[in-house]
């Protein structure tokens, strides 16, 4: 695949007119099954079986406490995802989707009213815009305009991640968040996989080197990232295997504010943070990320970047923080333990 356009080109013809649905996948990395909490399971039971069928996702990158935002969802195909955050965000909402598959789009399209009347809407709240995912102006998203950004196993198909990730850090709300699953690996993969247009297209070839990803976001302004989930993906086709040699992939769930704030490392100002158990659905605990679980009004020591997340963002009516940065007690023992880093695919301390 010899340049960009090219590239893109070949993902638009693979999931266009060779893919008709999930069961035409030669390998399970975008297709991989996600438990959904209850609340989202029963929203899927009230959608069609065509945008179900048509779902090429590796996980269910919905984050709590979405009311009234305005989502985006990059990549959206038919619409699962996008279909779903339009239950969530209700009528004081909106969800826009983008794709550059016509195909896609134009059974995400026509299902529009259906669903509308299904999740009890009185007009609709979601639209489905043609574009790329490189270029968001061109699909008239302006500056600091959207709250959340969604994407389900899609940025790894992009040939130029770094755009991707620079339009969607212009897109935000300061406080914002970017909150998407994809398929990581464990090192730098050689040009021959690269160019092969059926494991690009799968999301094993065109997969993120997960240091790599750091540096990205890092260089885009974006200091510190969290991990939700990781799990890894098991290939049991052996042609695919065969290809791709030792090369280890895993499936992440990964959320990123938009917060100037952020450090690159976990600093200590001896901030405490309490939940306060008022997050729909969620009464009891909520995750900001795989090692930090705040139960309902119990408090929590909080480096600074974790004290920003929660109180300067949608979540801030949730929590009670206390102190603040003006001292500053050296670097907060904070994240997994260096050996449980080293063997993930995507890895963040804190």
């Amino acid at each position: 695949m010899g340049d960009k356009q090219d590239a893109l080109a070949t993902v638009k013809e693979y999931y266009g007119k060779v893919l008709t649905g999930s069961k035409k996948l030669q390998a399970t990395a975008c297709c991989l099954l996600e438990v959904c909490p209850p609340a989202y399971q029963a929203i899927l039971a009230e959608i069609d079986d065509e945008l179900l069928d048509r779902f090429y996702g590796c996980g269910s990158p919905i984050p709590a406490a979405i009311d009234g935002c305005t989502v985006l969802d990059l990549g959206c195909g038919t619409g699962r995802d996008a279909y779903l955050a339009s239950k969530l965000v209700g009528q004081d909402g909106y969800v826009i989707g983008v794709d550059m598959t016509d195909e896609q789009l134009a059974v995400a399209r026509k299902h529009l009213h259906s669903q509308t009347a299904r999740f009890g809407l009185t007009q609709p709240n979601l639209e489905f815009r043609h574009g790329y995912i490189e270029d968001l102006a061109d699909c008239g998203i302006t500056d600091n305009s959207i709250d959340l950004v969604i994407s389900n196993c899609v940025i790894n198909l992009s040939p130029d991640k770094e755009r991707v990730f620079s339009e969607i850090f212009r897109v935000l709300k300061p406080g914002g968040e970017l909150y998407f699953s994809d398929v990581f690996v464990d090192r730098r993969l050689p040009v021959h996989l690269k160019n092969d247009p059926a494991l690009y297209g799968e999301c094993l070839s065109g997969a993120l080197y997960s240091e790599d990803f750091r540096r990205l976001l890092l260089g885009l302004g974006c200091r510190d990232y969290r991990v939700l989930s990781r799990r890894p993906v098991v290939l049991d086709n052996p042609a695919v295997l065969a290809w791709i040699g030792q090369a280890q992939f895993c499936s992440c769930v990964i959320r990123a504010f938009k917060l100037a704030c952020l450090e690159d490392i976990c600093e200590d100002y001896g901030q405490v943070a309490c939940y306060n158990g008022t997050l729909p659905g969620l009464p009891h605990y909520f995750d900001l990320d795989d090692h930090h679980r705040f139960y309902t009004g119990k408090p929590m020591p909080v480096c600074g970047n974790s004290a920003a997340m929660v109180q300067e963002t949608r979540f801030g009516k949730h929590f009670t923080v206390t102190g603040d940065r003006s001292v500053h007690f050296g670097a907060f023992p904070c994240g997994p333990a260096p050996a449980q880093a080293a063997d993930s695919c995507a890895a963040n301390g804190c």
